[in-house]
């Protein structure tokens, strides 16, 4: 009664100090890091359904360079107290997502990627200014900061940013990569005949992720989100300790979407319990291994509408928030039946279909 719902909102300090309602996913970090325990692990879900929001929370949990106590008070992790006096705050993150990489051409992507890690070096200036920065790194650092770098500087500049960072802090460092595969999706609906800009893309991402991942010294772990994974064999090869998540698996699959039970609290709090069988048929749905859950987007902009207006109709408003290049794709090959299966799941009907998470942009088909 009298709760806040911040639809879109994906920076969690900033939720957490502005009182909005918040589904707690913070035992995440703790099943992560004490239960999982792996070097690399890779998250891949559709979009909207809070991978960047959970990343936000565990660089707030973690990063050294920030007191955390406050916006975690309460929350789940909270319960674990000798783990929190271990790990929150321990820890220099570098947190970088590339969703907003994309181009007509490889030009004009490579251009809005260095621009990314120039943004985000204007961030953490202050480990140039160590004495015992290398000089090396500082000029690379430079580079960087000013769209100065060339190929191999990007390619190796999540490891040298890293390096920096365990030189001012000496402790490793956590890494954070949100929607690691946009850039590979973007070049892919963008492609030309020849296939040249997702290749590039491909090497390009493929480099830095190499280099940052495999047999680096100054990682202490990492974690990568994304919509689809790609074939460790075309992007994470030779990573060590890799483990992919994906929405068949079980394990995770309660932190991302929300639960019946946490839209039943939501819909407690907000005072609209009353809608919960309009939220089920419109919201509820999926499935992540073997966690039925719904769409935390649908579900937050619908209460934010009722909160405005207690007749409020629910939408779709999941459809408009992000590219469907590959459905459109898919849906034009006439050949393979892809408008009939859509027609029978449209009628109600239902298909069954064998599925790989094996796979690249490239080679949906």
């Amino acid at each position: 009664m009298g709760i806040r719902v911040s639809v879109g909102g994906e920076d969690f300090d900033g939720l957490r100090k502005s009182g909005s309602y918040y589904v707690d996913k913070t035992e995440l970090i703790y099943e992560l890091v004490y239960k999982a325990d792996n070097t690399v692990t890779l998250f891949t879900r559709p979009r909207r359904f809070g991978k960047t929001l959970n990343m936000s929370m565990m660089e707030s949990f973690f990063d050294i360079s920030r007191d955390s106590r406050f916006v975690f008070k309460g929350l789940d992790i909270s319960k674990h107290e000798k783990f929190c006096q271990e790990w929150m705050n321990q820890f220099p993150v570098l947190f970088i997502s590339f969703k907003d990489v994309d181009g007509l051409d490889f030009e004009s992507a490579y251009r809005q990627l260095q621009s990314v890690i120039a943004d985000y070096c204007k961030t953490i200036i202050h480990i140039i200014m160590a004495e015992t920065t290398d000089p090396a790194d500082r000029d690379i650092f430079e580079r960087l900061r000013y769209q100065k770098a060339s190929l191999s500087d990007i390619k190796g500049c999540l490891k040298t940013i890293m390096r920096m960072m365990k030189t001012v802090y000496g402790k490793p460092v956590i890494l954070l990569i949100d929607e690691y595969d946009v850039p590979l999706a973007k070049a892919s609906e963008r492609n030309n005949a020849q296939n040249q800009y997702y290749m590039q893309m491909l090497d390009l991402i493929k480099g830095m992720l190499s280099v940052s991942l495999k047999t680096n010294e100054y990682l202490k772990f990492a974690v990568v989100t994304g919509c689809l994974r790609i074939a460790k064999e075309s992007i994470f090869t030779g990573t060590n300790n890799f483990v992919a998540y994906s929405v068949l698996d079980e394990r995770f699959s309660r932190f991302f979407g929300f639960t019946q039970e946490e839209v039943d609290r939501l819909l407690t709090a907000a005072g609209y319990v009353d809608k919960a069988d309009i939220i089920k048929t419109w919201y509820d749905g999926y499935i992540f291994g073997c966690t039925p859950v719904y769409c935390p987007w649908d579900v937050v902009s619908y209460i934010s509408a009722l909160l405005y207006n207690r007749e409020a109709a629910p939408k779709n408003y999941w459809k408009n928030t992000s590219g469907n290049g590959v459905i459109r794709d898919f849906v034009n090959h006439s050949d393979w039946g892809i408008p009939d299966k859509f027609e029978i799941l449209m009628n109600g009907g239902s298909i069954s279909q064998t599925i790989s998470d094996e796979m690249t942009y490239d080679t949906l088909h």
